[in-house]
Parts: structure tokens; C-alpha cells; sequence
């Protein structure tokens, strides 16, 4: 399904009626879109599949409806506190996605909903701030000034916000867009865009405040959501290092230290993926990737065991539990901070 998950269907969802099946992770992952790496980050689909778990029974306990049914540990879907070990497999409800036709960069989106009906995945990532940290898309779309901050150009620094920012950008494009409200609003569906900017708010209170109660800061996120016969619930995985960035004592705890890392020691091959890019985007071709000229390299054997233990210990501090064998978040970060 994804390039750091895959897709166990039980059931399969209809238009009447929501389908069973299972998110199975793994330790793959994925920077600037460029799908799977060469490498893999030991146990990080575990952290992944607990914080996603964690997260979802905060926002059950909240009235946040989502799509998740439990972990699955010898084959019984059970309560996260009831597992005997980090999982690795999430039971979900499963929601009609219907196909996407395309004919270059334009996407028929009317097709997408005239077979979706009452029970889809909305076409749309939600993406909340809360603060704009070095790397954030925002300072390359936007200046300070469009926030009411006192700055005549971005700080290299993080920058808070006095209220979060909720913004739009396309799902299954094969590159991401940021979206206006009415682009939103059409893509979107019988799904209120008005609905869903409410349920991302809530989602990222709930994650904000478990971060902060964990001494770790929740900088920005996003969500995905699922509308059945007029409800909207939370979908595919909330609240984790992929998804989310947070910090720890100025650093970042979050996919993002992957991110820098490679724009610093692999500049010539982001330097070409944004150049395929743009370049697709000129050519008006969706598979932006056939046109790039350079592949990642894979990392170094200690790169590797830097971010298992930052997922890890991560995920030890959020949840406030000792899921994994991992060295304190201090100290974890301290290696992250020595990369």
C-alpha cells in the first residue's frame, strides 16, 4: 500500500458497509517521496504501529471516531496495554478507495467520487502547525508576516505560532500540491472541509497535549481521513515520528533528522529529485521519479542504529511506557545532534 507499510485485507469494504482488514508494518522508510530506501531502520515499524495504536485510543477516549480496531498479536485483535511485545500489526475498518484516473497532472477527481458513494477515503492529507521549524515547507510557500510574526524573513531557528495553522494538500497526486479551501472543498467530496479542518484541530489538541505532558513538543502533523454515510473518522496512522515532527530539547524527534541528514550528505541526489521534480512538472508528467538521474545511497551501519534509537526512545517517552530496549531520549538525541 505504502512504501513503509503494507495492506492485509480480511474484508473487503463495499458501498454500504465498512470493510476488516490490517495494517502490517515495517521497517522501511521513505524521505522527499522518493518511496523505499535502500535500507531499513530496525524496529522502527514497531514504534510505528505503537505510537499509531497509543494514539488512536487517546482519540477513542476523546469521541474522536477513527478507524481502528485494536493490535494484532497471534492472530486476536486486543487492547494496546493488553500486548505482550511492540506490535507490528494494526486492525483497522477498511473504506472504499476507488480508482484515480489522470491524464498527465490532471486528475479526475469527479470519476474518484462518482464511485465512492457514501463510504471513501477522502483524497486529502490534512496538515496542521503548531510551529514552523527549520525545513518546513511554510517558509518556502509563505513569510512570516502572512502569520502575524515580527520577522522580516524566517529565523534559523523554530518559530512558534500563536494559533496552529490547518492546511489542504492532495493524497494521491503523484506530487503532493497544497490546496486553496474551494480546490479543497471539490476534492473532498461529501466530506466538509470545514468537518475536517474541526476533526484535525481536535486531533492535533489531543497530540499536543500528550507530547507536552511526555516534555516533548508537537510542531505540526497531519491526518488522513475515511466518510461513511456522513461521518468522518480518523484513517490511516496518527500521531508518530512519520507522520509528526516533534522536538526534544531543541532537536529534532522526528523522520525530519532523515531528511537533513541526507540534504547534507547526499546533496547531489535531493538536488535532482527536486530538479525531476520540477521538471515533471513543466512536461506536465505525473511520474516525476522516471525523470530523475541519481538513486540514494544506503547509510552507514552507526546512521542506522542513531535513528533505531531515536524511534525507540521516542516512543518510550510519548507513550510513557518501556515498549522498547532503548538508551534514555537524552541520550538518543545526543547521537542525533552528533550525526
Amino acid at each position: 500500500m505504502t512504501s513503509v507499510k503494507e495492506f492485509r485485507i480480511e474484508e473487503e469494504a463495499t458501498a454500504d458497509d465498512l470493510g476488516r482488514g490490517s495494517f502490517v508494518f515495517t521497517d522501511d522508510y521513505s524521505v522527499f517521496d522518493w518511496g523505499k530506501m535502500p535500507d531499513q531502520i530496525p524496529q522502527k515499524g514497531a514504534t510505528l504501529c505503537t505510537m499509531g495504536a497509543f494514539n488512536f485510543e487517546l482519540l477513542e477516549a476523546e469521541g474522536v471516531p477513527t478507524h481502528y480496531r485494536g493490535v494484532v498479536e497471534n492472530g486476536d485483535v486486543i487492547d494496546l496495554e493488553d500486548a505482550s511485545h511492540p506490535p507490528w500489526e494494526m486492525a483497522i475498518e477498511l473504506t472504499q478507495v476507488p480508482d484515480l484516473p489522470h491524464e498527465g497532472r490532471e486528475y479526475d477527481y469527479d470519476s474518484y467520487h462518482d464511485a465512492a458513494g457514501e463510504n471513501y477515503l477522502v483524497p486529502l492529507e490534512i496538515v496542521f502547525r503548531n510551529r514552523v521549524p527549520v525545513g518546513s515547507s511554510l517558509r518556502s510557500r509563505t513569510e512570516p508576516a502572512d502569520h502575524g510574526l515580527a520577522f522580516d524573513e524566517w529565523p534559523d531557528e523554530a518559530v512558534d505560532l500563536d494559533e496552529p495553522i490547518v492546511e489542504f494538500t492532495t493524497k494521491y497526486e503523484e506530487s503532493d500540491r497544497q490546496l486553496g479551501p474551494d480546490e479543497a472543498d471539490e476534492i473532498a467530496g461529501k466530506a466538509s472541509i470545514a468537518d475536517l479542518e474541526s476533526v484535525a484541530r481536535e486531533v492535533n489538541r489531543i497530540v499536543t497535549e500528550q507530547a507536552d505532558s511526555a516534555g516533548l513538543v508537537h510542531e505540526d502533523g497531519k491526518i488522513e481521513c475515511l466518510y461513511y454515510q456522513g461521518e468522518i473518522r480518523v484513517a490511516d496512522v496518527v500521531g508518530t515520528f512519520d507522520e509528526n515532527r516533534f522536538s526534544y530539547e531543541g532537536s529534532q524527534l522526528s523522520k525530519e533528522v532523515l531528511r537533513q541528514y541526507h540534504k547534507r550528505t547526499q546533496p547531489e541526489w535531493v538536488q535532482a529529485v527536486d530538479a525531476a521534480k520540477a521538471e515533471a512538472k513543466r512536461e506536465d508528467v505525473a511520474d516525476w521519479k522516471s525523470l530523475c538521474d541519481a538513486d540514494p545511497e544506503p547509510l552507514a551501519e552507526s546512521v542506522l542504529e542513531t535513528a533505531r534509537d531515536m524511534y525507540c526512545a521516542g516512543a518510550n517517552a510519548y507513550t510513557g511506557r518501556e515498549f522498547f530496549d532503548a538508551p534514555p531520549l537524552s541520550s538518543a538525541i545526543g547521537a542525533v545532534q552528533r550525526l
